[in-house]
């Protein structure tokens, strides 16, 4: 079942099976409230838009273990992305994204789209990772690629 075996937990505490995405091409990101990158919440939010009909969802993951840039607790985060940016896609709790308390859903991530030279670490913030319908992650994306720059390839999957 690879990646739709693992349970996440939305950015309110509810327990979901990552299942339910399934059949969906997805956009898993590591997002951050206080980075450069930031402002790419809108971008993401207008893909979401743009898509979702089509059997499109974005999917942010809250992570402070890059510069201590998501300081804030689910709560908080929540606010900043609803008024700041308008957010509608799904929000999760905070996770780690690198080391041994990595959230097992961003270890299968890494695993099956390693980074430059075979890296497996996440470096920054908005790094990106695109799933199609049957799960499988065709192609990651690093946090200065813009979600301009990845509409293409979303199309390409829906």
């Amino acid at each position: 079942m690879g990646i739709y075996a693992t349970t996440v937990r939305d950015i309110q505490g509810v327990e979901h099976p990552f299942s339910q995405w399934q059949g969906k091409v997805l956009l898993v990101v590591n997002v951050a409230s206080r980075c450069g990158f930031t402002p790419q919440y809108t971008g993401l939010e207008a893909l979401y838009k743009k898509y979702q009909d089509r059997g499109f969802a974005v999917l942010g993951f809250p992570c402070n273990q890059f510069g201590s840039q998501e300081p804030g607790d689910e709560a908080q985060i929540a606010q900043f992305c609803s008024l700041t940016y308008d957010v509608t896609f799904p929000l999760f709790a905070k996770v780690e994204v690198n080391g041994s308390n990595a959230h097992p859903l961003w270890e299968q991530l890494k695993q099956a789209k390693p980074g430059l030279l075979g890296t497996t670490g996440i470096k920054w913030n908005f790094t990106k990772f695109l799933i199609d319908r049957n799960g499988a992650v065709v192609q990651r994306f690093a946090p200065t690629d813009k979600p301009t720059d990845i509409d293409a390839a979303v199309a390409a999957l829906l």
